[in-house]
């Protein structure tokens, strides 16, 4: 295993690991972290400057003329091989899945009768499934073109990425026409199937940026499309958010180490409440100053925004922090071989929908709702039925405020968090509400989920920056057509 070209040593190998024991175990790793020295005669496992016997492990002196086993990658790799086969006999499951797919990417016929002794003894559903594989590909380097014929069928009936390289690599040594065809047509049974999980992978990427839109544009679609206000530090309203998200995650990680895996069940209200907090005190200095005067108020948020990006470099850094993920979001869930929907993506849909069911109920069901809708629809009147219309405003944009902050804690999951990270979604946030109809929550949603839609699906075709630009363009046609947007007020709101 120690000398010799590579294929003498990885035949010795595969014979080894067939009766392996603790000592092969032993070597193997020794191989692997190529602390081995071998002479004419002698092969000394290295542990510092002390040479053992491997076989017996007893201390020898190192002659001087002893030399380093030194591995390419092929060999390398055929360690790694020869390490997974002795997992296969694991009491772990996880460990004898992963050992599989090592085996199933590293195929060797030699390996056929420890891939065939664990397949007998396995019990696990996924572990065997894999094993099977790992058989089939090591029979597709076969003598026997009967097997190879059957090994071809069974990678094909896999669907699986990984088996069309195999095949792919087969085909060009392939002589026999009979295993040639089935190797085609296995080729093209995976290209099939792989055409679907590509398909749902785009529309999944779509709906994911379409709930992250919708999340940053909940809060605009209240301080502009419900009081008109254009309020340019929105995106920096979201970027508070996040920081508080990270400010949380580090008090767990001090504080509460065993529960880091909730911190992000603590971040949700406390970056609604630090963005609202600020949101409120921006809405008392500054903003109930310019009501009916867009212009000033888009010049003031403007500076505003850029004070707030400047207080968060002075106290966390000009770089990005890192948030890291829950351990329950990490990963995510294997749909098909070539289709996994990130869990933390996932958690950001159902969160982005139970923010949209909130925000639908406040507006629609309760007393505050309704005191907003009546000082937006007409301020004198509802002022004259007893409405505290300043307060009203206070609190309407403090809500606005307060939805940014969770779409920058939903943001922290999926991005970096810096001091630039609400520049990114300011505009996406305005073309939103605007061509779902300002005031509109039903045309924010369908506004949302479209362009996330539109932007991934012209990405694949166009590339990322064109897509952006055939977007606004299609956005600037349409309010041309259409300035009310895809859902117009009628009667009287109008």
């Amino acid at each position: 295993m120690a000398v010799g070209d590579a294929e003498e040593r990885i035949a010795a190998m595969n014979q080894a690991v067939a009766t392996a024991d603790e000592k092969t175990a032993a070597f193997l790793q020794a191989l692997a972290d190529e602390a081995v020295k071998t002479t004419d005669t002698q092969v000394f496992v290295m542990d510092g400057d002390k040479g053992h016997d491997p076989v017996t492990g007893a201390e020898l002196k190192v002659p001087d003329d002893a030399e380093d086993v030194v591995n390419n990658n092929y060999m390398r790799s055929a360690i790694d091989a020869a390490q997974a086969a002795l997992r296969l006999a694991s009491p772990d499951a996880a460990v004898r899945l992963a050992a599989a797919g090592t085996l199933f990417k590293d195929p060797d016929a030699s390996r056929l009768p420890l891939i065939e002794k664990a397949l007998a003894a396995e019990a696990d559903t996924a572990v065997k499934a894999r094993l099977e594989l790992a058989r089939a590909a090591s029979l597709l380097g076969s003598d026997d073109a009967a097997q190879r014929l059957a090994a071809a069928k069974a990678l094909g009936d896999s669907k699986h990425p990984d088996t069309k390289l195999l095949l792919n690599q087969r085909l060009a040594d392939e002589n026999d026409p009979p295993v040639q065809a089935a190797i085609r047509a296995s080729i093209a049974g995976i290209d099939e199937a792989l055409v679907w999980g590509e398909h749902l992978g785009t529309l999944f990427t779509g709906v994911s940026l379409g709930s992250i839109l919708l999340l940053a544009a909940l809060g605009l679609a209240i301080t502009y499309g419900l009081m008109g206000v254009i309020n340019m530090a929105h995106g920096e309203l979201i970027m508070i958010g996040a920081y508080a998200t990270y400010v949380v995650q580090g008090l767990f990680r001090q504080y509460l180490p065993g529960g880091f895996d909730w911190y992000l069940a603590a971040a949700v209200p406390v970056a609604f409440l630090a963005s609202a907090g600020v949101g409120a005190v921006l809405e008392r200095s500054v903003i109930r100053f310019l009501y009916g005067r867009p212009l000033e108020t888009l010049l003031a948020t403007w500076g505003i925004s850029l004070v707030l990006m400047q207080a968060v470099r002075s106290l966390f850094g000009a770089q990005n922090v890192g948030v890291e993920n829950p351990s329950w979001m990490s990963g995510g869930w294997q749909v098909l071989p070539n289709l996994t929907l990130p869990w933390n993506r996932i958690v950001i849909i159902a969160f982005a929908l139970a923010v949209l069911a909130g925000v639908a109920w406040m507006i629609g069901r309760t007393r505050l709702g309704l005191f907003v809708r009546g000082v937006t629809q007409n301020r004198p009147i509802a002022a004259c039925m007893g409405v505290n219309t300043a307060r009203t405003d206070t609190y309407a944009f403090a809500l606005g405020s307060g939805i940014a902050g969770l779409a920058g804690c939903a943001l922290s999951q999926v991005g970096n968090v810096g001091p630039d990270l609400g520049q990114s979604y300011i505009v996406d946030s305005f073309m939103v509400v605007v061509l779902g109809g300002v005031g509109q929550l039903a045309g924010t949603v369908y506004a949302a989920l479209g362009l996330g839609m539109a932007n991934k699906l012209l990405e694949g075709w166009t590339g990322a920056v064109l897509a952006k630009i055939a977007v606004l363009v299609f956005i600037i046609v349409f309010i041309q057509k259409r300035p009310q947007g895809i859902f117009a007020l009628k009667g009287r709101e109008a």
